[in-house]
């Protein structure tokens, strides 16, 4: 399922919550370095904040942000009781997403 959201109001989430990562999300900002991909764990939480989009699949969403010219940052996460997690990250190029 994909939702296509307008608006900043309906898009990111609240900027006090706190953002969890997984092991593997952890992990990961190693291996998109090793792709010449500069992502740091600003950038993520930047991308769950203000999005270009959000899409939601079962309990995950997927917000995309332009990273540069080129590439955009797809942040998998889920909503917990009380923080966001993190499950993954990765550059996709931003014409495949219309971003």
């Amino acid at each position: 399922m994909r939702t296509k959201q307008k608006g900043k109001s309906e898009m990111g989430h609240n900027l006090s919550r706190k953002i969890r990562f997984t092991k593997h999300a952890r992990e990961k900002f190693e291996v998109v370095k090793h792709y010449g991909f500069e992502i740091d764990e600003k950038e993520v939480v930047k991308t769950i904040q203000d999005p270009a989009r959000v899409d939601k699949k079962g309990t995950q969403y997927l917000a995309i942000r332009a990273i540069n010219a080129k590439y955009a940052l797809r942040v998998v996460y889920e909503e917990r009781k009380d923080y966001l997690l993190v499950i993954t990250f990765y550059p996709v190029r931003r014409k495949r997403y219309g971003v």
